[in-house]
């Protein structure tokens, strides 16, 4: 049971309010790091191929294919969390583009990557809330 003392806090701060927050947090991140690789709305920079050549090299991916992959996804998957629309999907890849971050390009960077994660768990699990399109949709019409 909840004590009348932390109630007022869970009005304050309801759990719609806490995903929409959290799904537009992490989009922010992303779809920024998204804009730094593109020149004009989408034309990928020739200094992203080359970042995808060198500091970001992946194996079992060519470097060209990690660009547009990444790229898209860093604009694709944060318009959806901004909308709440296919919130856990979304959010999967964009924690599955985390992990890979982590592990293949900035290991040291965990701080980083855990709070990104921790904006994103939340998203998988509960998806988008009431605040959301997901949540329009799954309404029955009458």
């Amino acid at each position: 049971m909840q004590h009348l003392h932390t109630a007022w806090l869970t009005r304050l701060l309801p759990q719609p309010l806490l995903l929409l927050i959290a799904r537009v947090g992490i989009a922010s991140v992303f779809f920024l790091s998204g804009r730094t690789k593109v020149e004009e709305l989408m034309s990928i920079k020739p200094s992203t191929y080359e970042l995808f050549r060198s500091e970001y090299a992946l194996p079992l991916i060519s470097p060209e294919l990690a660009a547009h992959l990444a790229t898209w996804s860093e604009h694709l998957f944060p318009m959806l969390l901004v909308l709440g629309l296919l919130t856990r999907p979304a959010a999967a890849a964009l924690f599955g583009m985390t992990l890979v971050i982590e592990i293949f390009v900035y290991p040291d960077a965990w701080p980083t990557h855990l709070t990104w994660a921790g904006l994103l768990l939340p998203l998988i699990a509960y998806g988008g809330g009431a605040w959301s399109l997901d949540s329009l949709l799954r309404r029955p019409r009458s």
